[in-house]
C-alpha cells in the first residue's frame, strides 16, 4: 500500500505518458492500460485475503462490516456488463471507479501503527507536489508536458506538477488544506501546521484551480465566521492562542498586500475575468445533450458520434460535468444506477471517518459539477478516499467500564 499511496500522487497520466508508456495513449498492451496503483492495491488485497481467515472468510467479514459496499460492487457490475456488450474499453471503469473501493477496504483493515508510515508518505508526496508547483509557476518551466491523451496542450501558465493536470493538483491540494485546518490531530505542533497551511493554500493560486480555491475559502470562512460567533457567546479560549492568531491574521494580510502589489499571482487573478473560453465550453456541456434523441440518451449514444459533436461544440478536451458526461458515456440508466452506488461508498466512508470528511465530500462534488472529474479515465477519486482513509478517520473512544462493587449485605442493614 505505501507503493500504492506513492504511486498515486506521483505517477499521472501525463508522467505515465513522458515515459513513453500507453496508459492514455493509442496503442502498447494490454497491461500499459492499467495505472501502477492498481497492480499494487490488487497485490495488497490478494495478500489481504490470504491471513488467517482465508480468502472466504475475510471476503465475508470485510463485507458484513460495510454493507453498503455489495451494492456499490452490484452497481460497477451492472456498468461492466454494459461495457463488454458494447465493445468498449472496459479499463476506464477499473482504474475510475474500482481502484478507490479496493484502496478503502485494504486501508480500513490496517491499524493505526501501519497507517502511520503511509500518512507520512501522503505529506511527503503533496508536499513534494506542492515545491514543483511553485518551480513550475515561478521559472515557466513545466517538468512533465502537460497531456491530455494524445495532445500536447501548449501555452499553459498553470502548474501540474506530477499530478498530471492543474485542476487535479489544485483538487487534492485543496483536500489536504481543508483536512490540516479541521483535524488538527493530523500535524498537532501549531507553529508547523499553520505555516504548513498557508504555504499549501497559497499554491492554489500557481496551480490555478479556481473551483477549488474559491470552495476552499468559502469553508474557512465558514469555519472562521461561526467561531467568531462562538467566541462572541462566551467561549473561552487562551490568551496565548488568541494572540498567535491575531498576529497571523495580520501577518497573512500584510503578505497577501504584499504579493497583489508585486504582481505575484496576476495570471490567476486574470482567471476570473477572462477564462479563455471556460464558461463557454461549460454552457456547450448543456447544450450537447440537446444533440441526442430519447433513445440515445437512455442506453447511451454512439462514441463516434459523440467525438463529432464534441469537436463540433470545442469539447475537445473534455465534458466538464460528470453526471452529463456519464450519459453521454454510459446512458441515463447506467448514471442512476452509477449515481446510487457511488452514494452508498460515500455513506459507508463517511460512517468510517471523522466529521471533518465533510467539507471533503463537499469539495469532491463541487470538482464533479464543474470539471471533466471522475468522467475520464483518471485516478483523482482514489486519491481523494487515499487522503479520507490515512488521514480522517474516525476516532475510536474506548471508555473502560469500571467494576461494579456491591456493598456487603449485613444484618445491619436489613430492614426491620
Amino acid at each position: 500500500m505505501l507503493l500504492a499511496v506513492m504511486a498515486t500522487f506521483t505517477l499521472s497520466s501525463s508522467v505515465l505518458t513522458n515515459w513513453k508508456i500507453h496508459y492514455l495513449t493509442a496503442g502498447g498492451n494490454f497491461y500499459e492500460k492499467l495505472h501502477p496503483a492498481t497492480y499494487f492495491t490488487l497485490l495488497a488485497f490478494c495478500l489481504l485475503l490470504m491471513r488467517s481467515r482465508g480468502p472466504i472468510g475475510e471476503i465475508n467479514r470485510m463485507f458484513s462490516e460495510s454493507k453498503l459496499l455489495l451494492a456499490y460492487l452490484l452497481c460497477w457490475l451492472f456498468l461492466l456488463v454494459q461495457v463488454i456488450v458494447l465493445a468498449r474499453p472496459f479499463t476506464v471503469i477499473i482504474d475510475t471507479f474500482l481502484l478507490p473501493i479496493l484502496i478503502a477496504m485494504v486501508m480500513w483493515q490496517l491499524s493505526p501503527a501501519q497507517r502511520r508510515p503511509l500518512a507520512w508518505a501522503i505529506h511527503l508526496a503533496i508536499l513534494l507536489n506542492v515545491v514543483l508547483g511553485y518551480y513550475e509557476y515561478f521559472s515557466g518551466h513545466r517538468l512533465i508536458p502537460l497531456t491530455l491523451g494524445d495532445i500536447v496542450v501548449m501555452g499553459e501558465w498553470r502548474s501540474a506538477a506530477l499530478l498530471g493536470h492543474p485542476l487535479t493538483a489544485s483538487g487534492i491540494v485543496g483536500a489536504y488544506v481543508l483536512a490540516l485546518v479541521l483535524r488538527p490531530a493530523i500535524c498537532p505542533p501549531l507553529l508547523i501546521r499553520l505555516p504548513l497551511i498557508a504555504f499549501c493554500l497559497a499554491s492554489l493560486m500557481a496551480f490555478g484551480g479556481r473551483t477549488s480555491l474559491v470552495t476552499v475559502l468559502g469553508v474557512l470562512g465558514l469555519i472562521g465566521a461561526f467561531e467568531a460567533i462562538r467566541l462572541i457567546q462566551g467561549k473561552r479560549t487562551q490568551l496565548p492562542a488568541a494572540i498567535l492568531a491575531i498576529c497571523v491574521l495580520f501577518a497573512a494580510g500584510a503578505i497577501v498586500f504584499a504579493a497583489l502589489d508585486l504582481g505575484i499571482f496576476d495570471k490567476m487573478l486574470l482567471r476570473f475575468s477572462s477564462d479563455k473560453g471556460s464558461a463557454l465550453a461549460r454552457f456547450a456541456t448543456f447544450n450537447l445533450l440537446s444533440h441526442f434523441d430519447w433513445h440515445e440518451l437512455i442506453l447511451g449514444p454512439n462514441p463516434v458520434r459523440v467525438n463529432a459533436l464534441q469537436s463540433q461544440l470545442g469539447l475537445n478536451y473534455g465534458i466538464e460535468n460528470f453526471w452529463i458526461s456519464a450519459i453521454v458515456q454510459f446512458g441515463l440508466i447506467h448514471t442512476v444506477v452509477l449515481t446510487i452506488g457511488l452514494i452508498c461508498f460515500f455513506v459507508e466512508l463517511l460512517r468510517r471517518s471523522s466529521a471533518a470528511v465533510w467539507a471533503i465530500v463537499l469539495l469532491i462534488i463541487v470538482i464533479a459539477a464543474s470539471s471533466v472529474s471522475f468522467s475520464s479515465k483518471n485516478i483523482q477519486l482514489a486519491q481523494f478516499v487515499i487522503l479520507i482513509s490515512i488521514l480522517l478517520p474516525r476516532e475510536q473512544r474506548r471508555i473502560a467500564a469500571s467494576p461494579q462493587v456491591r456493598a456487603p449485605v449485613t444484618y445491619r442493614s436489613v430492614p426491620a
